[in-house]
């Protein structure tokens, strides 16, 4: 005999196939609502990589002007040491100029009323090219400070061409 007879009325068999109609109806939904998700979680993933496309781009941008930033230092720098040096050869000059200046005026002042070289007066010495004040004392038998002492206002480190120096009195 069969096991289940038709004149069996159970429910059995029909609640199966309600519950497993139920069960399709539900995994049909959660098919759909996944559909769903990966397009999201799609989009989202195509967001993310433009946000990880723009982070690069702001890396390069940021190194960029970091170096950039370098750059401008060192350009400052270097741009400083030339204006130093600059500076430095500006000055040089102008004590060339000054000297050569000092130099001119002390061949003019040697000069006599006709262009004539000054001459030496008793007690006197003119200063010419290469002296120093030992030099002269030495020439003129007087110490370096009795020559010092009777030119009082002679810058010994400076000495024009042609200027004149009182010689100390022999004794």
């Amino acid at each position: 005999m069969d096991t289940i007879s038709r004149e069996n009325n159970s429910l059995l068999p029909m609640g199966g196939v309600i519950i497993g109609a139920v069960a399709l109806i539900i995994g049909g939904y959660s098919a759909l609502s996944l559909n769903k998700v990966k397009a999201t979680l799609n989009a989202q993933a195509d967001k993310v990589a433009k946000i990880d496309d723009i982070a690069a781009q702001v890396g390069s941008a940021a190194a960029a002007s970091d170096k950039a930033a370098r750059d401008i230092t060192t350009l400052q720098n270097s741009t400083q040491a030339a204006v130093n040096q600059l500076g430095t050869e500006l000055a040089t000059i102008d004590e060339k100029i000054k000297h050569m200046e000092e130099t001119h005026a002390a061949r003019a002042s040697a000069k006599g009323p006709k262009g004539e070289p000054a001459v030496a007066g008793p007690g006197e010495y003119i200063v010419k090219a290469g002296d120093s004040g030992a030099k002269i004392a030495r020439a003129n038998g007087c110490s370096l400070s009795d020559l010092t002492s009777v030119n009082p206002g002679v810058v010994w480190t400076h000495l024009r061409v042609g200027e004149k120096l009182k010689l100390p009195e022999k004794k």
